[in-house]
């Protein structure tokens, strides 16, 4: 019996390298069908599942990708692989929320398992494109609505005074003087109220000095400046251990994460809607 087990094992095993290997072929049909003879074998290891997930993702079979994901998740709730592609699967469903949740998840344990990884990059720029695409979607609608809602003030502004027939021409006068005022007063009020759906550019300090790009994984070094994880580990395994701005020498132990930056921007992506849309 135990033979027979090991055996199974070792036969899914080797189905999913094939698989693997006729992925990087791009033969996809080929890579379902071994996957799923391993699956078939063993059904209770996840990976096995996110492996035809993927083939799916790249066939755009969006419903089949959620369903195998789904599958991952359940048989393992920190799946990064799972929570992305169901993440992805459910945005283009249009189910924004339950998206962004489900990338958010894959982030997160993707930073706390491979801090480094290009997927956490992956990862965190579909979300912020996911986030863009909420934030464009509910901004177009509330800006219709205001223009509808400014639109009416101002007819009703206008109407208020002028329709009374008995008022005199110097009292009408005075009326579409004040009324004007009162339009420049409205127009203000709404240009106001439509500020946060207007994108903005990203302070500088939230931006890291080599790539100039809004940080995901801010890192401050001895000398109090702070950098982007990935870039600097980048620079001082290739470049020399030593701080680029200063040229004072740095160790990758002397990297601490800079909570308060991270902080920061998370809080201006939040009250932005991730206006900010990343390249």
């Amino acid at each position: 019996m135990a033979k027979g087990v090991i055996s199974a094992i070792d036969q899914a095993e080797q189905l999913k390298q094939d698989g693997n290997s006729y992925f990087k072929k791009n033969r996809l049909g080929a890579a379902i069908d071994a996957y799923t003879e391993a699956i078939t074998l063993c059904p209770n290891i996840p990976v096995y599942w996110t492996n035809r997930a993927l083939c799916h993702r790249k066939r755009n079979d969006w419903a089949r990708v959620e369903q195998d994901c789904l599958k991952a998740i359940q048989l393992d709730y920190k799946s990064v692989k799972g929570h992305y592609m169901f993440g992805l699967a459910l945005l283009r469903k249009e189910k924004y929320a339950q998206g962004i949740k489900e990338l958010q998840r894959a982030l997160d344990l993707g930073r706390g398992a491979h801090p480094n990884s290009y997927m956490v990059e992956e990862i965190w720029q579909e979300l912020a494109t996911a986030k863009y695409g909420e934030w464009d979607r509910d901004s177009t609608k509330r800006n219709w609505d205001l223009r509808n809602l400014e639109e009416s003030c101002q007819i009703a502004l206008k109407e208020k005074h002028l329709c009374d027939a008995s008022i005199t021409e110097d009292d009408r006068n005075e009326i579409t003087s004040s009324t004007s005022e009162q339009l420049a007063a409205l127009k203000l009020v709404f240009s106001k109220a439509a500020e946060d759906d207007t994108p903005t550019e990203v302070p500088d300090y939230l931006c890291c000095k080599i790539t100039l790009d809004i940080f995901r994984d801010p890192v401050i070094t001895p000398s109090g400046l702070t950098y982007e994880r990935a870039i600097i580990l980048n620079h001082l395994d290739k470049v020399g251990k030593f701080d680029p701005t200063t040229r004072e020498t740095l160790l990758p132990s002397q990297l601490i994460p800079n909570l308060a930056i991270k902080d920061a921007v998370e809080a201006f992506l939040e009250k932005h809607g991730w206006a900010y849309k990343t390249e």
